[in-house]
């Protein structure tokens, strides 16, 4: 599914998402998350052993909700899947992720295991 301009450019500022995975019992796990898109998909970077990660390797499913910093009246909310965990270049994008929401050019977050979630939106609900 094709995102609109309009929700990309809201994906690429320096906006939060709060994404939302199955838990183990069923119920939703919500967690505040950076996120980037690219080449039709939403990505999410984390680290190998959150809970988030585990949910999603059980169970593709997600919502996000991401709101404009500045008016948190416009948003974009997307329900899709994982389509992809990945290892390859997770280290390289927490650190453009880290400049573009800290303007630090090196993630400080430690030496953790990094993955990207590649997220293929199914369904978009825009208020934009």
């Amino acid at each position: 599914m094709n995102l609109s301009d309009k929700a990309i450019k809201l994906l690429a500022g320096k906006n939060f998402g709060f994404l939302a995975t199955v838990g183990k019992k069923g119920y939703p796990h919500v967690t505040p998350v950076w996120v980037d898109y690219s080449d039709g998909f939403i990505l999410i970077n984390s680290t190998k052993d959150r809970v988030k990660v585990k949910n999603v390797e059980r169970d593709p499913r997600v919502s996000l909700a991401v709101s404009d910093s500045q008016n948190p009246y416009r948003y974009v909310m997307i329900q899709g899947k994982v389509k992809q965990i990945t290892e390859e270049g997770a280290k390289e994008h927490i650190d453009r992720l880290a400049f573009k929401y800290t303007g630090v050019k090196k993630f400080q977050g430690g030496n953790d295991r990094r993955v990207i979630l590649k997220i293929e939106p199914e369904k978009v609900i825009e208020s934009l």
